[in-house]
C-alpha cells in the first residue's frame, strides 16, 4: 500500500470531504454532515464514484476500517487522509454529527 496521511478528528476543517466506509446501519444513525458513504466492502467496485481530485478524509468508527481503505485509495491514486481516532475522536472533539433516521444522532 502507498503511504497516505493521518489527521486527528479534531483537525478535519469544516467542509472537508468526508468519506465514510461504516457499514450503511451505522452511517444512517450518525455520520458528519455531508459525508459520501461508502461502505468497507464495497469500496473495490464504487471508488470510481469518488472525486480524483478531492481530499478525502476517511472515517470509521475507531480507525481499523478507514486505515485500510485510506491506504488502499492512495494506492489506487486518490488523495485519502485517514482521520486517526474515527467517530470516537470525533464525537470527543465536538464535532458535528447528522442521522437520516429522525432521531438524534449517534454512533454506533
Amino acid at each position: 500500500m502507498a503511504d497516505f496521511e493521518a489527521v486527528p478528528a479534531a483537525q478535519v476543517p469544516e467542509g472537508a470531504a468526508v468519506l465514510d466506509v461504516r457499514e450503511a446501519y451505522e452511517f444512517e444513525v450518525g455520520h458528519a454532515p455531508g459525508a459520501v458513504h461508502i461502505p468497507v466492502d464495497d469500496i473495490p467496485s464504487r471508488f470510481e464514484e469518488l472525486d480524483p481530485d478531492e481530499d478525502y478524509h476517511v472515517i470509521c468508527r475507531t480507525g481499523g476500517r478507514s486505515v485500510q481503505i485510506a491506504g488502499w485509495l492512495t494506492a489506487q491514486g486518490y488523495s485519502a487522509l485517514f482521520v486517526s481516532g474515527g467517530y470516537d475522536a470525533w464525537i470527543t472533539a465536538g464535532k458535528p454529527l447528522v442521522s437520516i433516521t429522525g432521531e438524534e444522532p449517534r454512533i454506533l
